[in-house]
């Protein structure tokens, strides 16, 4: 069964050759814009390694939350706690969660408490006009903690007035693990999203609420959410932005943290964040840019759920943001400066009460004066209260072959500076290190992409070295996990894909992607019987595969993900969508882990087996 799904790519291309093929998926991903701070680039004319995900793909994909779209995104390791976007870590290309950037909008929102929390976004699913990830080193673009890459969640108003309303159940229709009760494991979900617009401002409003029973002991999940985003134009030449999200999330921790110690462990997390922002057109070529912004957050954990008296950890952060970018246009090319300052500060039962600055310094510039060529280069100096001074530049070269084919290289360094548990959490199975460096990386990448009308076949190998490597070790089952510096990781990867939109008729239509990517780390030393938290979750293989099939109103949705990680076992999950659209409403049922795979993500947190989901969609729009 496995292999039939992995050969579904090759009888669609037989189909292929005998079907007329259409542009239209492939034509309106090539208008986006890459959202970037300064410098905007066409999709099509990407020198980096980027993927995108838009909101038409979203919408028929068989996925409840953000979490599970990034799944589906080549290289990008998501590792989930649990369905329902309850909390998961985010790795790309064999890196670990804290090394990979989580925008808003280009608004840094990554957790510097303890990374864990990166993922707390107060955006519902509806909401999300498409998912930019910039793999390899980003520090060129976004500063500190982009080591391996960044991954921005674009929302975006619009002009007109309509709301949409979705309303979804979830259940495995199996009975839940002895001592957890009663009844069958399930869920479900509502949000709602509206847009009230005209030329001369843009609201975008979500709210959102999820719950679960748990897929196991101590593991059930709550949570609530709500978003907004306004554009508002001051005149041809001058723009507004505001935006501010809140969520919280209340979950069974068993065997996220300290297993098995944490059997009856909870915690609660509330995120809000909000910036404020305008882009000014002082000339014919030139924009000024400034934005201030904020996170906060707050964590309680408690390791004995009916017990506050002990092993009570809070936690609160706070994050203060001001940037100011600009972009010049000239005849040789296109300028990109900027300045940043950052002040983070946490107060805390386990990490003490703490803060830190960082202050950093942009400069970018573009230039296709070379036929044929697309030159980036620049970079970013940084400046840490802990860390003191960094430099960190790059370069990308993008060169066109053929009106169709396209060689890229690219070569960047980045940092990621330890979180606060990172450096002093005391737990009894782990503690911190107040002698640990920042992490420092250079990458090099080569690319080769093939596009004509809606196909495209692409691949590409990197190299990344990063020094002062932190990792997690304990000597025994009995000691607590400390992070320590181990030197250089080097990591070697390579990874294809190729996909296409075929249009068999007026109302049909056939789109998949297949993509496979390998990771290959250099062995690093540890002592005998050292037990490594890194090395043991490191991605290796991975294969995704997504097929969607549509015949007037009725559309299938098949997902499939082969995971392969260092000194574990292999699994395979497949997801399958079915959905009908009429007027305004839209029907679909889910099934999730049809193979009824046991597997963990990360952790010692089992994820479910097969369960199934039904779903009710309603959008009215203003005439």
């Amino acid at each position: 069964m496995k292999r039939l799904f992995l050969i579904l790519p090759l009888v669609a291309l037989s189909v292929s050759i005998k079907a007329q093929i259409g542009a239209s998926d492939t034509t309106s991903l090539h208008e986006v814009v890459i959202s970037e701070n300064r410098l905007q680039i066409p999709f099509n004319k990407r020198n980096r390694n980027i993927q995108i995900i838009q909101k038409e793909d979203i919408a028929k994909m068989p996925v409840r939350s953000i979490n599970e779209v990034l799944s589906y995104i080549p290289g990008v390791d998501v590792r989930q706690r649990g369905p329902f976007g309850t909390q998961a870590d985010v790795n790309i290309d064999g890196g670990s969660f804290e090394q990979t950037l989580i925008l808003v909008n280009g608004v840094k929102v990554s957790d510097v408490q303890t990374g864990h929390h990166s993922m707390n976004i107060p955006i519902s699913l509806d909401a999300v006009e498409r998912i930019e990830v910039l793999k390899g080193p980003a520090a060129r673009v976004y500063g500190i903690n982009a080591l391996t890459g960044a991954i921005n969640i674009i929302t975006k108003p619009q002009i007109g007035t309509d709301v949409s309303v979705r309303v979804q159940g979830s259940s495995s229709f199996s009975g839940k693990e002895e001592g957890d009760g009663t009844g069958i494991y399930g869920g479900g979900d509502v949000q709602a999203v509206a847009n009230m617009g005209n030329a001369q401002m843009q609201n975008l409003i979500s709210v959102g609420g999820a719950k679960s029973n748990g897929q196991r002991y101590n593991t059930a999940t709550e949570n609530l959410k709500a978003f907004f985003q306004g554009k508002y134009a001051l005149g041809a030449r001058d723009e507004v932005s505001l935006m501010a999200g809140y969520i919280h999330s209340a979950f069974g921790t068993n065997g996220y943290y300290a297993a098995p110690h944490d059997k009856e462990s909870y915690e609660i997390v509330k995120t809000r964040m909000f910036s404020l922002g305008s882009t000014h057109q002082l000339s014919d070529n030139f924009f000024l840019k400034p934005r201030l912004s904020y996170r906060g957050n707050k964590d309680d954990y408690r390791f004995f759920r009916d017990d506050l008296s002990k092993s009570r950890f809070q936690h609160e952060t706070n994050v203060y943001s001001a940037e100011l970018n600009s972009i010049l246009h000239t005849t040789i090319g296109d300028f990109g400066f900027g300045l940043e300052s950052r002040f983070e500060e946490i107060e805390s039962t386990s990490l003490g009460d703490r803060n830190r600055y960082n202050h950093g310094v942009y400069a970018e510039y573009k230039t296709e004066a070379i036929d044929r060529v697309l030159l980036n280069i620049g970079s970013y100096l940084n400046y840490n209260t802990q860390y003191g001074w960094q430099v960190f530049p790059g370069i990308d070269i993008g060169y066109s072959i053929t009106n169709n084919w396209k060689a890229s290289f690219s070569v960047g360094s980045s940092q990621r500076i330890p979180t606060y548990t990172d450096l002093y959490l005391v737990q009894t199975g782990n503690i911190g290190n107040a002698e640990l460096k920042s992490e420092n990386a250079w990458q090099y990448e080569l690319g080769l992409r093939y596009e004509k009308s809606a196909i495209y076949l692409q691949g590409g190998a990197f190299y990344r070295n990063i020094s002062n490597f932190i990792d997690r070790i304990r000597d025994n089952v009995k000691d607590p996990y400390k992070p320590f510096n181990f030197g250089d990781n080097k990591m070697f990867g390579v990874n294809f894909g190729f996909g296409q939109v075929i249009s068999i008729s007026d109302k049909q239509k056939l789109k998949y992607d297949l993509s496979y990517s390998y990771l290959q780390p250099k062995e690093m030393t540890y002592a005998e019987n050292v037990t490594s938290m890194f090395i043991v979750e490191s991605l290796k293989h991975q294969t995704l595969l997504r097929v969607l099939y549509q015949i007037d109103r009725l559309d299938f949705s098949l997902g499939n993900r082969w995971i392969k990680r260092e000194r574990n076992n292999p699994y395979f999950i497949s997801d399958l969508r079915v959905g009908y659209g009429m007027n305004q409403w839209s029907l679909y049922v889910e099934g999730t882990n049809l193979l009824n795979q046991q597997y963990k993500e990360t952790a010692a947190v089992a994820m479910p087996g097969r369960w199934y989901t039904a779903g009710l969609r309603y959008q009215w729009k203003y005439k």
